[in-house]
């Protein structure tokens, strides 16, 4: 017998018992709302046969681990019922375009609303039967041996990176599969999603975390879709859209070119954004917005450099130093300062000052004291002259209300992200909020002392202000910048690898410190000199030019 602790009750099972049995046998909870767990901080299916004493935790939807499982079973269904019905199409599940995933058939053909509608109908079948996701592990060699047989070249060459002498695949009926992560153990979870034909591919659409058994509209994302697809055909055509192609770059030498291009077209990105700026004259604020490590602060000085190419100078303006007092600071729902709504500015003072400066005036600025929790005013002054422009960053930037005072064609918004444009695989995507994950968690490392354990911990609360705040107001930028870099992973791995060992297994962040080094497994190394001194990759690794 073995001892379980789920929520501070203690409970004996039988050694070797499924949790799937156990939360049957012992917990009022609705089965079909739980899509895994954790035993001991470790994410393990429903499948699990626990072995000794654990702490157990349940597994929703409302949680990241819990969306992650759910997408990657629906996943698993859709590339299903296309390998059944249209083995000819090899399909790749590319980027996330808000609650939804965008794919395409790689073959370059548009997939047709009746194929989409007879794959739609092939998945309810499948989830109807409830049909088990079903574990095995093989051989690196009998793997390799299965990736030849169907050409999944884009998995073959990831077994050479592999530290593991085996691979862990999933099957549910005939198909056979490897998806990054732990599965759902059967389809019948899979029950609320959508197919919506989206330009030449389709959209995945499933639901969002707080609101699991509703499957809303789709909202147009024109612009966001624009960009993706931009880096996504470019990184086509240079043959390297998954992790193997890029070990392939490193292995054969040639990843210095593979910098070079990538650091090019971040220039040229940025040079066409500051000749828009500068073609038109009614334009007197740039604001600068985008979630966490976008790498907002690089972007605005080479975007500042592009500008005195065109005879323009900018003058920066800090919205940190706009907050209101401490005490003035609204609440969250926990009674906790929320320094990241709108309200914790004080958006009269901010206005009138804008309102003053693009007049010519000469205006003091507020320094804040965020020891003391109050503005000060300690004699720093700025005029706007005729050739300048007012650059603000901050995370209201896109929206109106920040600058209500200011009249739009007087603005010009820009939205920057790191849009991920690499695969793990076909059927493997990459996170853009993963990415930048491993940005903020090294930069915390590298300079503000805060090890991995820390990031993760407050990472949540990060990514819900972004949900807040920054991503409903993305298509109303009047450029977006892609500040993702296809080769940053393998430069990351060689700082971040070490750090997230050292996170202990008894934490509540140990299974996402697991789940993101054995991402990082995945890639060849790179040589963090390789990388120049004006790269974004430098405001997270380091040795930046713009931060001497």
């Amino acid at each position: 017998m073995i001892n379980i602790n789920y929520k501070g009750n203690e409970y004996t099972t039988e050694k070797g018992k499924q949790v799937i049995d156990f939360i049957k046998e012992n917990l009022d909870v609705e089965l079909l709302t739980i899509l895994a767990c954790k035993i001991n901080y470790e994410v393990k299916s429903l499948n699990f046969a626990m072995q000794e004493d654990c702490n157990l935790d349940l597994i929703d939807y409302t949680t990241s681990d819990g969306n992650r499982i759910y997408v990657r079973g629906l996943t698993f269904i859709m590339t299903q019922a296309f390998e059944e019905l249209y083995p000819e199409k090899k399909v790749i599940v590319n980027y996330s375009l808000g609650h939804s995933i965008y794919c395409e058939d790689l073959s370059g053909t548009s997939i047709t609303d009746e194929e989409l509608e007879n794959v739609r109908t092939r998945m309810n079948e499948i989830i109807e039967k409830d049909l088990p996701f079903v574990k095995s592990e093989l051989s690196i060699e009998d793997a390799r041996k299965m990736y030849e047989r169907s050409g999944r070249t884009d998995k073959l060459e990831l077994l050479e990176t592999r530290k593991k002498d085996y691979v862990s695949l999933y099957s549910c009926g005939k198909t056979i599969n490897y998806f990054y992560g732990v599965m759902p153990i059967s389809t019948g979870y899979m029950k609320y999603y959508d197919l919506v034909k989206y330009e030449n591919g389709f959209l995945l659409v499933y639901p969002r975390r707080f609101n699991p058994t509703k499957v809303e509209k789709i909202k147009e994302t024109k612009k966001l879709y624009a960009t993706f697809n931009e880096y996504d055909k470019i990184h086509k055509e240079l043959g390297v859209q998954n992790i193997a192609e890029l070990n392939t770059w490193i292995k054969e030498g040639k990843v210095g070119e593979l910098i070079r291009i990538c650091e090019a077209l971040h220039e040229k990105k940025i040079a066409q954004i500051a000749d828009m700026i500068a073609a038109d004259k009614n334009k007197k604020l740039v604001l600068i917005a985008g979630p966490s490590s976008s790498g907002k602060t690089t972007f605005a000085q080479r975007l500042g450099i592009q500008l005195r190419v065109n005879g323009i100078t900018s003058v920066a303006l800090s919205m940190d130093n706009y907050f209101v007092n401490r005490e003035d600071t609204p609440l969250d729902e926990n009674g906790n300062y929320d320094f990241e709504c709108l309200e914790a500015v004080d958006l009269k003072l901010f206005n009138e000052q804008l309102s003053a400066i693009l007049n010519g005036e000469e205006v003091e600025l507020p320094t804040f004291d965020f020891h003391d929790g109050k503005r000060q005013y300690l004699g720093n002054k700025v005029k706007l002259e005729e050739n300048q422009v007012l650059i603000v960053e901050g995370i209201h930037g896109l929206n109106e209300k920040l600058t209500a005072s200011i009249p739009r064609e007087n603005k010009f918004k820009i939205y920057i992200s790191a849009l991920t444009a690499l695969n793990i695989d076909n059927y493997n995507r990459i996170s853009t909020a993963d990415s930048r994950m491993l940005r903020r968690t090294l930069r915390d490392l590298q300079f503000r002392n805060h090890p991995p354990k820390a990031t993760i911990k407050m990472w949540p609360s990060v990514r819900a202000g972004e949900e807040k705040y920054i991503f409903p107001f993305q298509e109303d930028a009047d450029a977006m910048f892609n500040s993702s870099l296809v080769y940053e992973a393998a430069v990351i791995k060689n700082f971040l690898e070490p750090a997230l060992l050292e996170v202990e297994k008894d934490c509540p962040e140990y299974s996402e410190a697991k789940r993101l080094y054995e991402f990082l497994s995945y890639f060849l190394p790179i040589d963090p000199k390789d990388v120049p001194i004006t790269s974004i990759v430098r405001e997270f690794v380091g040795d930046g030019c713009f931060y001497r």
